[in-house]
C-alpha cells in the first residue's frame, strides 16, 4: 500500500509533527490517510512517540486545515489544526502548522486552543495580514462545522473501518516499535489534553 509521510513545519520552516501513514483514497471532501495502533510519531527531532489508537486524517485541497479522527478508547475525536493549503506530493504531504486548533471530544463538546500562540506567533513569525485571515476564517467555520456537518458527523467513519481492518488482518505480524515517548491522544500528538507544542 502506498505510503505518504505527513510534515507539519512552524512558519519559520522549523520541523513540527510528522510521520508514515497509509494512504485510503480520495472524496469530496479531500485525500484520507490512515494509522493503526502502534504507529509512530515524532514532533522534531524530539524522540518518537507510538499511537495508542488507530486514526484517519484528512487532508483537503485548498483549504487552511487538517483534520485527525481518533478511534475509541481516545477521549478527543475530531481534531483540527489550522493550516497553511496542503502540498501535496507523490510520497510526501507538507503544510505549516498555524497553532490554532479545533478540539472535539467524544463527549460531544469543543474547543478552540492556542488561541495565544497564534496572537504570540502573529508578531514572533510576522504572519502577513492574508495568512492571519484565512486562518482565522477557517478556525471560525470549523468550530461550527466539527458539530454539524460532514465529514466531521459519519463521513469518516469508513475510512477508520479500514484502518481497523487492515490492523485486525495484520494482527499476526510483528508488533510495532516500543513507545519512546508519551502515548499520543490523536494522530501524531501527545497524550496532554490540550496538547503541548
Amino acid at each position: 500500500m502506498r505510503q505518504v509521510r505527513v510534515v507539519y513545519r512552524k512558519y519559520d520552516g522549523k520541523l513540527h509533527w510528522h510521520q508514515w501513514m497509509t494512504f485510503l483514497g480520495e472524496d469530496q471532501y479531500g485525500v484520507w490517510l490512515g494509522a493503526p495502533a502502534g504507529a509512530v510519531a515524532q514532533r522534531g527531532e524530539e524522540p518518537a512517540i507510538t499511537m495508542e489508537a488507530a486514526c484517519v486524517m484528512l487532508f483537503p485541497r485548498e483549504k487552511w486545515f487538517t483534520a485527525s479522527f481518533n478511534d475509541v478508547p481516545q477521549k478527543t475525536e475530531i481534531y483540527c489544526d489550522i493550516t497553511t493549503p496542503v502540498t501535496f506530493g507523490e510520497d510526501e504531504f507538507t503544510m505549516v502548522d498555524l497553532d490554532l486548533d479545533v478540539v472535539k471530544r467524544r463527549d460531544g463538546s469543543f474547543y478552540v486552543d492556542d488561541e495565544d500562540e497564534f496572537a504570540e506567533h502573529q508578531v514572533k513569525y510576522d504572519y502577513p495580514a492574508d495568512v492571519i485571515r484565512a486562518a482565522q476564517a477557517s478556525c471560525d467555520w470549523l468550530a461550527g462545522a466539527v458539530l454539524t456537518e460532514e465529514p466531521f458527523l459519519s463521513a469518516y467513519q469508513a475510512y477508520l473501518d479500514k484502518v481497523r481492518q487492515s490492523s485486525a488482518d495484520s494482527t499476526t505480524k510483528a508488533a510495532g516499535p516500543a513507545t519512546t515517548g508519551t502515548a499520543p491522544s490523536q494522530c501524531g500528538r501527545p497524550g496532554s489534553d490540550p496538547r503541548v507544542h
